[in-house]
């Protein structure tokens, strides 16, 4: 795998997985190739030949299922972000506001440094760019899921002010991805992580505290 993109212990744990059985298309070990392929090469490289040979599937495995690698990339996206945002938001905390924080600024700061994601933005951005003004994918609709899900743990605690709840869910996923896509260039980070982005995470913790806040006075 290439040194460069610092893949670390996440895609350890990612083909530490074991293939699937059976007759089933082996989801998890052809997703787990790609994300090799991609660490490896780049987005603008990565060919459904290399991927099938990488998860030992034939090419027509993989295209009864997914129609060109930017498919399967997004798959992969799916997989990754939803078992970050899951495992985000399994933290216990004291209120529902204190638990929709602490989720969503730790999901947004693993995700931007992610070397999937890294990846992505530094070989080939345009790929994110249908998602941020052309359509919504299943990566932001199960987020808005998990949202709406601990929003009205708080509005049912009274930690969260009373507000639609899908409404509420929306307008923190925008303020948050924008954490995610912008914040490094803002910052001029080329890592996705560092000091002058864990500054603008707090910020982002006190503009959600505030925003979900039951008392509007409350500093």
């Amino acid at each position: 795998m290439a040194k460069r993109f610092n893949a670390g212990s996440e895609l350890e744990r990612l083909r530490a997985r074991p293939a699937d059985s059976g007759k089933a298309i082996p989801e998890d070990r052809i997703l787990d190739a790609a994300a090799d392929s991609l660490l490896d090469n780049g987005l603008e490289r990565v060919t459904m030949a290399d991927i099938a040979a990488r998860a030992g599937v034939s090419r027509a495995t993989l295209y009864r299922r997914w129609e060109n690698v930017r498919s399967v990339i997004a798959a992969l996206l799916t997989r990754e972000w939803t078992a970050v945002t899951t495992q985000a938001a399994d933290r216990v905390l004291p209120t529902g506001r204190q638990r929709v924080v602490a989720a969503v600024v730790a999901t947004i700061a693993t995700i931007r440094a992610h070397p999937i994601h890294r990846a992505i933005v530094d070989s080939d951005p345009e790929f994110l760019v249908p998602y941020v003004f052309q359509r919504m994918g299943r990566t932001s609709a199960h987020m808005l899921q998990v949202l709406e899900d601990m929003l009205r743990e708080g509005h049912h605690d009274g930690s969260i002010r009373p507000l639609d709840v899908a409404l509420q869910a929306r307008t923190v996923l925008l303020l948050a991805w924008s954490f995610a896509m912008t914040a490094p260039a803002v910052t001029g980070s080329t890592t996705g992580s560092g000091a002058a982005l864990a500054a603008l995470d707090d910020q982002l913790a006190e503009a959600l505290a505030r925003y979900l806040s039951p008392d509007p006075r409350e500093d």
